[in-house]
């Protein structure tokens, strides 16, 4: 059956109907002459700082100490561009909002300040690269199905979510608004893993299978500490104002000392838990206290019951194998 063209002409009627909503409903459109960072730049201003970090591993091939420096210039002169133009949309929307207007131009050179902030972000990269090498080493080390460092830079996605985690935080702690979590949105979307880019981690970090992981904002990991699958570092409550409203900024989220495990699917919640060092908090575990050192945290073992396949081998009073 074809299709009836006279129910085309409902559409320009259907097409004001949605335009006035963008008037009833101002909360869910940006509408303006200044843009918002493009998420489509961020993300490939993500692929240009790994391919930074990690030379060799994904796009460029053949790679030596003799055309290096020139293919890390041109990422570098390019991130430089990328960066103050998209900071500087971020700083822009963050004074819009602070304001509640539309801020001078004249007043608040934002591309200056975007160029300031990506050029000290920029500086922070062989830092950077220092502080990833332990993250590949602690999951080298911390799996034994891993055969050589080159598999965790390809397979895990535990450093891959890590990677983007470590340089959004350093935006994040820079005062770059909107787009750390950018950043970390799009490794969640990527590995199942969840970090804020606030969240304060030490060195060699591993995140084993990862998937489901979870760390609040306001959370401090120490040192040579390793998670499993589905592990939540979350919010116990949320404090409320007078008025209802929650209240940002305060710690919200555990403390994790240095060499603690935790594994698959526990959850510690509250900004006043803090598990001491060298702990391990076993899996499915809730946990809403502190621990103290040298602690070991486990469920009771669960009793399992298990029903018969056949006839012979079922108890007459239960029903259940015996």
């Amino acid at each position: 059956m074809a299709s009836d063209f006279r129910l085309k002409e409902q559409l320009p009627n259907l097409t004001n109907e949605v335009v006035r909503t963008y008037t009833e409903i101002g909360t869910i459109n940006h509408l303006g002459h200044f843009p918002l960072p493009s998420y489509a730049v961020i993300t490939s201003a993500i692929e240009d700082l790994r391919e930074i970090i990690y030379p060799g591993y994904h796009r460029r091939e053949r790679l030596h100490l003799g055309n290096i420096s020139y293919h890390v210039g041109d990422l570098i002169d390019g991130l430089h561009d990328k960066l103050t133009m998209q900071i500087a949309r971020a700083l822009h929307h963050e004074e819009r909002l602070q304001s509640n207007a539309e801020p001078s131009e004249d007043k608040y050179d934002f591309e200056a300040k975007g160029q300031s902030m990506a050029i000290m972000f920029l500086e922070s990269l062989p830092r950077l690269r220092k502080l990833l090498a332990t993250d590949v080493q602690a999951a080298f080390e911390g799996d034994p199905a891993c055969r050589s460092r080159d598999e965790v830079i390809f397979c895990y996605p535990g450093l891959q979510a890590i990677t983007v985690f470590r340089m959004a935080h350093e935006l994040h702690r820079l005062g770059v608004p909107f787009i750390p979590r950018m950043m970390t949105e799009w490794a969640h979307k990527e590995t199942g893993i969840d970090i804020h880019p606030g969240a304060q981690v030490g060195e060699y970090f591993f995140i084993d299978h990862g998937t489901g992981v979870v760390i609040g904002e306001t959370c401090e990991i120490g040192d040579y500490v390793k998670l499993y699958q589905g592990v939540t570092l979350g919010a116990l409550s949320f404090d409320t104002d007078a008025d209802g409203n929650i209240v940002r900024g305060t710690k919200r989220h555990p403390t994790i000392g240095d060499r603690v495990v935790v594994y698959a699917n526990a959850t510690v919640l509250g900004g006043k838990t803090h598990i001491g060092n060298d702990s391990v908090i076993g899996s499915s575990v809730w946990l809403t206290h502190s621990v103290d050192p040298h602690t070991t945290v486990l469920l009771e073992k669960p009793s399992l019951r298990m029903r018969a396949d056949h006839p012979d081998e079922l108890d007459a009073s239960s029903n259940y194998r015996i």
